[in-house]
């Protein structure tokens, strides 16, 4: 039996997860005499079946349940183009080997060697303001333009984003999934994904073939996005959220952090502002992470025009009474009375503004007011530089 079979097969005991995994194969020293041992040498929390299952497998070998579902495994995924990939292999991401008990295995779709690629990962909420949701995709168009691959978790709100940026700036971006690579989740992103594949992107999992997306599943899959990356980008996030352990474990693997901050009175800026206070980078520009990140680089392989000028947005040309009213607006939601106090202006004008800046992406209506996108806030920094 070589070894990527014993890591499946080791793998798909019950109970065993990546933890307990290595467990035994630091113990046993590899997954192959790990499953020639007595099962009572394995672990106790273990349950039962895993003990009935590892005796049947001593007994008939490739010819148990387990054995019979390996090779059924490797066949599907020989037939669907779909990569194996044991921790020993060479093409195995050289920084996901450095993070406490990376995945034994991955299931790869698309573009193997992006995964050796410099890359950064965009995170953040999956109901991200439009200002969210401009900066993961500005940033991402940003980053890519210059070389990274950007990796995110095929999420609605900030991950679509992301993806969507990286494809706009011309490169790659891979996907890390919490299901099998075959069983997109969402569906609403099943579009998204075929995207990402046809421009020699990349689909990750550690989830066997038909996975499906048990709650379980993300927070591993957070660290497969991090632990691939050389630094994590947090657009938004809530205090309590998903993105907020994707941040942290990228910290505990000893990776740069980076963090937008918003308004004070967005909670969706409140997990950004949390990473800023523990270590992670304030950023306002894509040429901040990529200054930070260059002394990283030495030995990677790199896409043509890695630290090529970052392109800039040029603000929009608007006339006086909407550039007064981007002013006003500023860094924080304001209100209609607090824009028909700042502007001076007539509230039946400034509303068919506010319509104007909102069709042209510029601000973005918010219970009780309106703020800027992230187009809008490049407009603000043309408007004050000029």
């Amino acid at each position: 039996m070589d070894a990527l079979t014993a890591s499946l097969i080791l793998q798909r005991l019950e109970g065993v997860g990546p933890g307990i995994y290595w467990q035994l194969v630091e113990r046993f020293g590899s997954a192959t005499a790990a499953l020639q041992q007595p099962p009572q040498d394995f672990p106790r929390k273990l349950p039962d079946r895993a003990r009935t299952q590892l005796a049947e497998l001593q007994r008939l070998e490739l010819d148990s349940e387990l054995g019979q579902w390996a090779l059924r495994e490797r066949q599907r995924c020989a037939e669907e183009c779909i990569y194996l990939l044991h921790f020993d292999d060479e093409h195995y991401p050289s920084l996901l080997k450095e993070i406490p008990r990376p995945p034994p295995v991955l299931y790869v779709t698309g573009n193997l060697d992006a995964l050796s690629l410099p890359q950064v990962a965009i995170v953040g909420a999956r109901r991200a303001t439009r200002a969210g949701l401009d900066n993961a995709q500005a940033f991402a168009t940003d980053l890519a333009s210059a070389g990274f691959a950007i990796t995110s978790g095929l999420a609605l709100g900030v991950d679509a984003a992301a993806h969507r940026g990286a494809l706009k700036g011309g490169g790659k971006t891979v996907a890390v999934m919490g299901t099998g690579v075959n069983r997109v989740y969402p569906r609403r992103n099943a579009v998204l994904a075929e995207q990402i594949l046809a421009a020699d992107g990349t689909i990750v999992s550690e989830v066997p073939l038909d996975g499906a997306p048990d709650a379980s599943h993300f927070p591993r899959r957070n660290r497969i996005i991090s632990g691939l990356s050389l630094g994590t980008l947090l657009v938004e996030a809530a205090v309590r959220s998903g993105s907020l352990i994707t941040a942290r474990l990228a910290l505990e693997q000893n990776r740069e952090v980076f963090a937008i901050p918003g308004s004070i009175h967005n909670p969706m800026a409140r997990g950004c502002h949390h990473m800023i206070k523990h270590g992670a980078h304030l950023v306002e520009t894509s040429a901040d992470i990529v200054q930070h990140l260059g002394g990283l680089l030495s030995g990677m392989a790199q896409q043509p025009g890695l630290f090529d000028a970052v392109s800039a947005n040029a603000g929009v040309e608007l006339p006086p009474d909407q550039s007064a009213i981007i002013r006003a607006l500023g860094g924080d939601p304001r209100s209609i009375e607090q824009l028909v106090r700042d502007t001076g202006g007539d509230t039946g004008d400034l509303m068919a503004n506010l319509l104007h800046l909102e069709l042209e992406g510029l601000v973005e209506q918010l219970p009780g007011g309106y703020q800027l996108t992230g187009g809008g806030a490049q407009t603000l920094s043309a408007l004050v530089e000029g």
